[in-house]
């Protein structure tokens, strides 16, 4: 067995471990990078970007369907080609983690090493078993991987995952997705809009990430006019027929009958697990969660292990790239320059769910608040509805509800959930306005434009301010800019 003794060692080589090694980098030149799999991100292989890729096939077929509301008829049938939209998903999945290996392929050959590392004891790791390495700092950066129950493993192939998805050739008939989540929802809007019977279920009711009862309720209603949706579902059985490549799903529908469901595929789309769980962490003296999962500090990304780092998805802290690229960043460096460290920059939270409408969370969440703040009324919430907001109106995407909460006394802005038209964008408002620690009035004093989505922001702020008692009760139909605002 080959023996190395290194500086840093990086587990994984997704968006975490890259940024990882490169902050090590910057430090120290011997430093090595452990990878298993094929190279290449989940953003880029089988999360963000194929995700988005279907969404975009499938709001072009919506576009057509709702013309008519504008008085536009388009003429002959509306022919969606399964192969070609996968087809693209593909040749455009595949260029973006082309990008991805370009990076790759400008590290050093001698700082990567091919296999799966486990844990010997606090500073030696074992890859496969042909590596022993001796580290005297280690990032973990092994990402997360879909969770399911283990009994659904006798569907066989008929199982998938998001992953799975985006290899398909073609679009199947049929699709029951279980998971109303962010991919979830995501996949199964798309799917359904391009032409797929879809039947989304879920269990204890929750829908996407949100935690505010009102938009949560808000949201179920508005999925549930598009699609079959059922987010805490009663399944009597499910099972693979008998030499076919079918499921049959028997389950309690809304009207409280029994009902068959017979699909191409069922997609597991009911979380991540991260992936801790073959590290050997036993053998290590590291501090675990209820998860498994090693606990670290949330800015500095340190284990109870001094010189033990954790980032991305494997902390378990918040699964998106951009985190995963600011924990990589914080952890990577604090390896290299160990055992000096710094506290790195955690950014205000910000999410989204690319269905439609969206789905946004900015800052703390209602939940956050009901715990922190809910007991002493010390927060207040503005709301504003999508439905009557004019540019929404306008384009006929008005759907939606914004909460946005305030701190009693100080009227700090602390937070935001939303669904909504064009909720990205107005998140990254809400979040910059977050991270900049703004107070309502500060916010109400910045420019909004006429006629836009944004005034629907500006009518939730002059809510939750009179409600603050810091500024003047709203007035209904208010002209200062414009009608419909």
């Amino acid at each position: 067995m080959q023996k190395i003794r290194v500086d840093v060692a990086v587990i994984g080589g997704g968006t975490a471990g890259l940024g990882a090694y490169r902050a090590a980098k910057a430090h120290t030149s011997s430093v090595v990078m452990i990878e298993g799999g094929p190279y290449g991100t989940t953003c880029a292989r089988v999360g963000c970007m194929p995700s988005k890729l279907l969404i975009a096939a499938a709001e072009s077929v919506h576009h057509i369907q709702k013309a008519p509301g504008f008085g536009i008829h388009p003429q002959g049938e509306l022919i969606i080609n399964g192969r070609e939209v996968m087809d693209r998903v593909k040749r455009e999945r595949d260029r973006f983690v082309g990008f991805v290996l370009e990076g790759v392929d400008e590290i050093p050959a001698e700082d990567k090493i091919a296999g799966y590392a486990k844990f010997k004891d606090d500073h030696t790791l074992i890859v496969d078993d042909h590596t022993e390495i001796t580290a005297d700092r280690i990032v973990i950066a092994t990402g997360s991987r879909p969770a399911y129950p283990g009994i659904w493993n006798e569907l066989g192939d008929r199982l998938v995952v998001n992953d799975d998805v985006f290899n398909w050739d073609d679009l199947p008939e049929a699709v029951a997705v279980f998971g109303p989540g962010v991919i979830g929802l995501e996949l199964g809007q798309s799917l359904h809009r391009l032409g797929v019977k879809v039947k989304v279920f879920g269990l204890g009711g929750q829908v996407g990430p949100i935690t505010d009862p009102e938009i949560m309720s808000y949201a179920t209603k508005a999925f549930q006019e598009e699609f079959y949706l059922d987010p805490d579902v009663k399944v009597e059985s499910m099972k693979r027929i008998e030499g076919s490549d079918k499921v049959e799903i028997q389950f309690i529908n809304h009207n409280g009958e029994l009902e068959t469901f017979v699909v191409d595929y069922v997609l597991a789309a009911t979380g991540r697990r991260p992936n801790v769980d073959n590290l050997n962490l036993e053998s290590t003296n590291l501090e675990v969660d209820a998860r498994g999962v090693p606990s670290a500090d949330h800015f500095t990304l340190q284990t109870s292990v001094s010189h033990i780092f954790i980032a991305g998805d494997a902390s378990n802290q918040i699964p998106l790239l951009h985190e995963a690229a600011d924990q990589a960043r914080i952890a990577g460096d604090n390896a290299g320059r160990f055992p000096e460290l710094r506290a790195g920059l955690r950014r205000s939270p910000i999410s989204a769910v690319f269905s439609d409408p969206q789905i946004a969370m900015v800052g703390e969440t209602f939940k956050q608040l009901s715990a922190r703040l809910g007991n002493c009324g010390c927060f207040a919430t503005g709301e504003v509805s999508f439905e009557n907001q004019g540019r929404s109106r306008v384009m006929l995407r008005n759907k939606g509800l914004l909460h946005v909460y305030a701190e009693q006394g100080t009227g700090r802005f602390l937070g935001a959930e939303m669904m909504g038209p064009n909720a990205e964008h107005l998140a990254h408002l809400l979040a910059w306005a977050h991270q900049n620690q703004m107070t309502i009035s500060q916010m109400l004093d910045m420019p909004f434009y006429h006629p836009v989505i944004e005034e629907g922001v500006r009518t939730a702020l002059r809510d939750v301010n009179a409600k603050l008692h810091l500024g003047p009760d709203m007035i209904k139909h208010c002209l200062d800019c414009g009608p419909g605002c």
